[in-house]
């Protein structure tokens, strides 16, 4: 999953915060909540201790997978094919690492950012379009 939507549930995001926590849920039930190391520290920048990210971010939720190498190289790629076709975001590092690491992997992505799908041919799962199941 990207960051972002972690941070939507946290820190209770009045327009994604509820649909990214129903994605989460529904994701939790049919799958498993994967993190790897740089959305771990990005979440981490908001907190001033590992113990509070850990108690925010358990690993009996979210499965902690480390980033292959195979994804790392990916990751550059991706990065340098997005600036050399004119791509206008500077520091976007983190997010093909993200994305390379889904595409690797061969997990799907629940991100607000629907660009992932195009540089990484995932499937992108967008909370901002997540009709929750309807109950009779």
């Amino acid at each position: 999953m990207d960051t972002n939507v972690i941070l939507d549930v946290l820190g209770a995001d009045p327009e994604f915060g509820e649909r990214s926590r129903l994605v989460l849920e529904e994701a939790a039930v049919t799958g498993a909540l994967v993190i790897n190391p740089v959305i771990f520290a990005e979440v981490g920048a908001l907190f001033d201790s590992i113990e509070e990210l850990d108690e925010l971010v358990p690993e009996s939720l979210f499965r902690r997978d480390g980033i292959p190498w195979e994804a790392a190289f990916l990751a550059g790629r991706a990065l340098s094919v997005y600036r050399r076709a004119g791509g206008p975001r500077e520091r976007i590092l983190a997010d093909f690492m993200i994305g390379a690491h889904a595409a690797v992997a061969g997990f799907g992505l629940i991100a607000r950012d629907r660009g992932y799908g195009q540089h990484f041919q995932i499937e992108v799962l967008d909370p901002g379009e997540f009709s929750p199941p309807t109950t009779t």
